[in-house]
């Protein structure tokens, strides 16, 4: 049973693509990763096992090695700034995979994030970021459109460390 309740009442909104509750901003960020079938298998077991995060150089602490519902993850920026979340689902299928997290209490951002990994029917290899969010902690909040900022460079960055990481089995 977990500790600590979500700071947010959108639990598990992010399945729904594009929504984003009154409030919030919202986040996009798609990164072709490569082709094939090998790339695919990679980059998710590179999401679902929080190495995409760790090759990021940011702080994991998890309860499970492995994305799962329910699994506590703090993730550490800069090496100070904590930020508490909880998964709130998983996606494994055969051409998707993925997890999404929300926030707990003493994240600086309130809201959901979910790191999803996508083969298309052409082969290709997607990564998307998507989130909704605002600020929780007040310098969250009074950075304003830089923090969206920063958020956004974030997503865009696990796009350019997970093609390095799928790069050798790409069959581009």
């Amino acid at each position: 049973m977990p500790l600590t309740d979500f700071t947010y009442d959108d639990v598990g909104a992010t399945r729904r693509g594009g929504f984003c509750p009154p409030g919030f901003h919202s986040l996009h960020v798609r990164t072709r990763l490569g082709e094939g079938e090998k790339v695919f298998r990679r980059a998710s077991e590179a999401v679902l096992t929080w190495e995409m995060h760790r090759a990021m150089g940011v702080g994991i602490d998890a309860t499970a090695d492995r994305a799962a519902p329910d699994v506590e993850v703090t993730v550490t920026l800069a090496g100070m700034i904590k930020a508490p979340c909880r998964v709130v689902y998983t996606v494994d299928e055969p051409r998707r995979a993925g997890w999404a997290y929300g926030t707990l209490t003493g994240h600086p951002e309130c809201g959901e994030e979910l790191f999803v990994v996508d083969r298309t029917g052409d082969g290709t290899v997607w990564l998307t970021v998507a989130a909704f969010s605002r600020g929780a902690k007040w310098y969250a909040r009074a950075g304003g459109p830089a923090t969206r900022g920063l958020q956004n460079a974030y997503a865009r960055r696990c796009g350019k460390v997970l093609q390095q990481l799928c790069a050798p089995f790409d069959e581009a």
